[in-house]
C-alpha cells in the first residue's frame, strides 16, 4: 500500500510539471528601431507567428501615435474612428483572440508612408500559421509590458509561409509533448496499480 502511494505522489508530480501552460511572447514592434518612421513592418512581421495571449509592445517618441483602427481604416489610413489611441511612448498591446488587427501613426502622412501594421493572431492551438503585416523589421520576441486591449477585429486570413513564433503550443495551450508524458505518467500508474 505504501509503494503504492508512493508511485502515486510520482505520477502526479510528474503530471504537473508535465502540464506547465507555453508561454507567451511580447514583441517589440519593429525590434531596436521602435514605431517611427522608415522601418518595414511588413518584412517585421512576415516571419512570425503570433499566438493569443502574446503582447506587442510599440515604443515611440512624441511625434507618433499607436492607433488601433479597422481594416478600411488601415487601407485609407484614416485614425478618425480609431478603436484606441495612444500616445504615452511605450504602449503594450495584448493579443487577446484569434484574428486580425491593425495599427498605424495617427500623424499626418506617416500611415501613408509606412507607419502601419497589419498582426494576424492565431489560436494557442493552431502551430506554424504565419502573420502578415503592414510596414518594420526584426525577429525577436522580448519580455516585460503591461497590457491595454479590446477584443480584436477579424480580417481576412494570412497566406501560408513560414512561421516565426517562438513556442509551438498544443492543446489546450500544453506542448503536444507534454501530453505525451502524461500519458505515459498514467499509462505507468495504472500498470504499477494494476
Amino acid at each position: 500500500m505504501v509503494g503504492l502511494m508512493r508511485a502515486l505522489l510520482v505520477i502526479f508530480m510528474a503530471a504537473g510539471a508535465a502540464l506547465q501552460p507555453a508561454s507567451a511572447d511580447d514583441y517589440n514592434v519593429g525590434d531596436s528601431q521602435g514605431w517611427t518612421t522608415g522601418v518595414d513592418y511588413t518584412t517585421w512581421v512576415s516571419d512570425k507567428t503570433f499566438k493569443v495571449g502574446d503582447k506587442l509592445v510599440f515604443k515611440y517618441g512624441g511625434l507618433h501615435s499607436a492607433d488601433e483602427v479597422s481594416k478600411s481604416d488601415y487601407d485609407s489610413c484614416t485614425s478618425g474612428n480609431a478603436i484606441q489611441s495612444h500616445s504615452d511612448g511605450s504602449t503594450t498591446i495584448k493579443l487577446t483572440e484569434a484574428g486580425t488587427r491593425y495599427f498605424i501613426c495617427g500623424t499626418p502622412g506617416h500611415c501613408d508612408g509606412g507607419m502601419k501594421l497589419a498582426v494576424t493572431t492565431v489560436a494557442a492551438s493552431s502551430p506554424g500559421s504565419p502573420s502578415t503585416g503592414g510596414s518594420g523589421s526584426g525577429t525577436s520576441p522580448t519580455s516585460g509590458g503591461s497590457s491595454n486591449s479590446p477584443p480584436s477585429t477579424t480580417g481576412s486570413p494570412s497566406p501560408p509561409g513560414a512561421s516565426g513564433g517562438k513556442n509551438a503550443a498544443g492543446v489546450g495551450g500544453f506542448r503536444g509533448g507534454d501530453l505525451g508524458v502524461l500519458v505515459g505518467l498514467i499509462g505507468l500508474g495504472l500498470a504499477v496499480m494494476g
